[in-house]
């Protein structure tokens, strides 16, 4: 960092999801800022740019932020325009003095301007200006004397996350979390000096910053951002145009690329991706049909499939290239090297292999706790009766392991929908849904019912294309419940259906950043529906 007010910062925070500095080879200040706050030991918060105005200044607040890092648009949200007329003492402030009584912390506001048209405000330093070029400087040497002193348990990033507790908190993660993270999930997909990433996810999450920029970095690969935001068209052509070995995304991401695909095959339009070989599906449940697409559709033969939460850096299982195609679709692989794992009851037992229950990690990747906020970090984090070194990080997730040690997640433990007593896992329904060449997505959520106390309610996003050849019908409620029906048992079969965009449902599904599917928000929708009598299955 070329400037030494920044030097010895405590917190940086980046919000857009990736900024460039150039309009024809783009680097990504994002990854610049993430190498240099860790040469410095400074703190690297990183922020979802489609926060709301309050909701940054929450996050600002907790945890103190001391340099804002932004740019001035991104889409259609104007970040430099919001934050000015928010806070209308940042227009009378000099660089370095500002003084906001909402943000006491907050001393520099440091702006990669992406639309080199647009003027900077008097408070603002552009970015250009804190990079550091040259070692010949007295800031370098100031840096490398930093450096030496850096530990490597120290906290490096904050990312937040509701976590298995619901409310917002920032996660602490160190170099060592992260660093040893990455190389692990680089070793298990063979990642080489000749790979090239195409990295869709975005970087304020752990999927992007980790199982992207970190896995290839540390085994000397190169990493590609196809655009600011997701925009298939910009993935499609990175992937053609830079040859591109590897590919993450989440399932809303691979949808949408696939769809891209499949229109500029239908034009005629001749697309090389023989080079793909690998990537990650993650950051929410993969379901088994896409997977196999993936495999058959776009070359991606050693597509990985990994598992993991923020709190735990984030990856602790994952499957192989060497994995059998059934474990790579059906499973999320072993446990990672170095990692602990053990599957327990609600009183706190190991369960039987085969059984379910929650799945509880330990080990170098588990975060040092919630930043500021002992009483959730609590609640989540217990050390074992029999050894005071290990803390296991219970994740919430409901899970299976298999005799071979494979781990099949089957929902989240506050999902589970319980039908007259009996267990119920949405993403076993779901699987079955999406298997269905007229369905693109499904999300299966609970149902309050006078009898059952609960029954399943599913929501389907209609594919309005083709797939693999397959026209799509359109579908009724009543064969969405026979789809279900026929290939579980009836107690499975959705009791109530509503098309994502018809008959009073809203249009899309609601998502988190990296694509989670909010079961909470579709429960409270499925409960107003079903009060009002739409989308009930007439069986």
């Amino acid at each position: 960092m070329g400037n030494n007010r920044f030097v010895r910062s405590p917190y940086i925070l980046c919000i857009s999801s990736s900024v460039s500095s150039s309009h024809h080879f783009r680097f990504s200040a994002y990854a610049i800022l993430q190498w240099a706050a860790a040469r410095i030991g400074a703190i690297l918060a990183t922020i979802n740019p489609s926060y709301r105005t309050d909701e940054l200044v929450s996050t600002l607040r907790l945890v103190g932020i001391k340099h804002l890092v932004i740019v001035p648009s991104l889409r259609s949200s104007q970040y430099l325009k919001i934050l000015l007329e928010r806070f209308p003492s940042l227009t009378s402030s000099k660089p370095g003095e500002i003084q906001e009584e909402e943000l006491p912390e907050l001393r520099n506001l440091i702006v990669v301007n992406n639309r080199d048209e647009q003027e900077l405000a008097k408070v603002a330093i552009d970015w250009r200006e804190i990079i550091l070029w040259r070692e010949d400087t007295q800031e370098a040497k100031l840096v490398r004397d930093i450096a030496r002193g850096l530990d490597k348990d120290e906290v490096i990033n904050l990312q937040f996350t509701s976590g298995t507790t619901g409310a917002p908190k920032a996660v602490s993660l160190t170099h060592h979390n992260l660093l040893n993270n990455g190389i692990s999930i680089g070793r298990n997909m063979n990642i080489s000096e000749n790979d090239i990433l195409c990295n869709v996810p975005p970087l304020f999450h752990c999927f992007g910053l980790v199982l992207g920029n970190l896995a290839f970095w540390t085994h000397s690969a190169c990493v590609v951002y196809p655009s600011e935001s997701f925009n298939p068209a910009a993935i499609v052509d990175t992937l053609v145009n830079e040859k591109c070995t590897a590919l993450h995304g989440v399932p809303t991401h691979f949808l949408g690329i696939l769809s891209e695909i499949e229109k500029r095959k239908s034009e005629g339009e001749g697309l090389d991706l023989s080079n793909l070989r690998t990537g990650i599906a993650a950051g929410t449940t993969i379901p088994i049909e896409l997977m196999r697409r993936l495999i058959s559709e776009m070359n991606l033969r050693d597509l990985t499939n990994a598992y993991g939460m923020t709190e735990t850096s984030p990856v602790s299982f994952q499957t192989t290239p060497s994995d059998p195609v059934t474990k790579r679709v059906e499973t999320v692989g072993k446990v990672m090297p170095h990692v602990k794992a053990k599957i327990i009851d609600p009183k706190g037992d190991v369960v039987p292999v085969g059984a379910p229950g929650e799945v509880c990690v330990a080990g170098y990747l588990v975060q040092k706790g919630y930043w500021n906020d002992e009483e959730h970090t609590r609640q989540v984090m217990h050390k074992d009766p029999g050894d005071d070194d290990t803390v296991w990080m219970h994740t919430g997730d409901e899970g299976i392991l298999d005799e071979e040690g494979y781990l099949r997640i089957v929902g989240r433990m506050k999902d589970i929908i319980i039908r007259g007593g009996e267990n119920l896992f949405p993403v076993q329904i779901e699987n079955v849904l999406v298997a269905d060449h007229s369905i693109r997505e499904a999300a299966v959520v609970s149902v309050p019912h006078k009898e059952y106390g609960e029954v399943v309610g599913a929501w389907i996003v209609r594919n309005t294309g083709t797939a693999s050849g397959h026209p799509s019908p359109r579908s009724s409620r009543t064969d969405i419940r026979n789809i279900v029906r026929e290939k579980m048992n009836p107690q499975t079969a959705p009791a109530w259906v509503w098309f994502v965009g018809e008959d009073g449902a809203p249009e899309e599904l609601p998502k988190t950043a990296s694509g989670k599917v909010m079961k909470h928000v579709l429960r409270k929708w499925s409960k107003e529906l079903a009060e009002r009598g739409i989308g009930k299955v007439i069986s």
